[in-house]
């Protein structure tokens, strides 16, 4: 089929699956951002690691989704969705079981808005279900509120999109480039001088009429 030699079918598959390991990852590092350096996660309010998270989104969807060489130009826009979908996936994951933790073991510290101390222990389906339905407030509330939460996903999708279309162009062109040198190869090989004939001729037994005949033997 086309789309198995164009490899379509395979790198959406791949990208899907990249998609939905870089969503685990980043639902991973939103819940576990407290055990890095309050240098990194202060500075610029954030905003860079969460770019940073971003791209490295971007970057393992377009690996997933090129790995195949594809050249459909089809899983160019699907890649992006891919990243967007695995950025928004990813926070909300994140976001969910570190709301149902703080809803279930409300913190005793002095600020009750900081984030909770979330261990491994807290990853339960119930503190999930608990967060869930809060958790999609980072793209429900109004975009002044949730601007940054759309960068990030705007982020990823535009970056999945470049990368995969430089993959998919690169693949396009060398393959563009195989066919044109194998039927130079070929034509080649066919070469011929002009007014060469493709075999030589057959002797033909000459009509002449003078030319000297063997005399018949009695």
């Amino acid at each position: 089929m086309s789309h198995n030699r164009s490899g379509l079918l395979t790198g959406l598959a791949l990208g899907l699956i990249a998609a939905l390991v870089a969503a685990a990852a980043l639902g991973a590092a939103v819940l576990f951002q407290n055990r890095l350096p309050t240098g990194v996660t202060a500075f610029g309010n954030g905003h860079p690691l969460s770019l940073v998270s971003s791209l490295l989104v971007a970057l393992l969807v377009a690996l997933g989704a090129g790995a195949a060489r594809p050249r459909a130009l089809t899983l160019i826009p699907v890649s992006a969705l891919y990243a967007g979908a695995a950025m928004a996936a990813g926070q909300v994951l994140g976001s969910s079981i570190m709301i149902g933790a703080s809803l279930r073991t409300p913190p005793d510290g002095p600020d009750p808005a900081a984030l909770p101390d979330v261990t491994v222990a807290d990853i339960t389906w119930d503190n999930f279900t608990a967060g869930l339905p809060h958790a999609p407030n980072l793209y429900r509330d109004p975009i002044a509120e949730t601007w940054a939460a759309w960068l990030y996903l705007a982020v990823a999708a535009l970056a999945a999109l470049l990368l995969v279309t430089l993959r998919v162009l690169g693949v396009r062109r060398a393959h563009r480039r195989g066919a044109e040198t194998e039927g130079d190869g070929r034509e080649e090989a066919e070469y011929r001088a002009p007014f060469e004939p493709a075999q030589p001729p057959t002797q033909q037994p000459t009509t002449d009429l003078f030319a000297p005949r063997k005399p018949a033997r009695d």
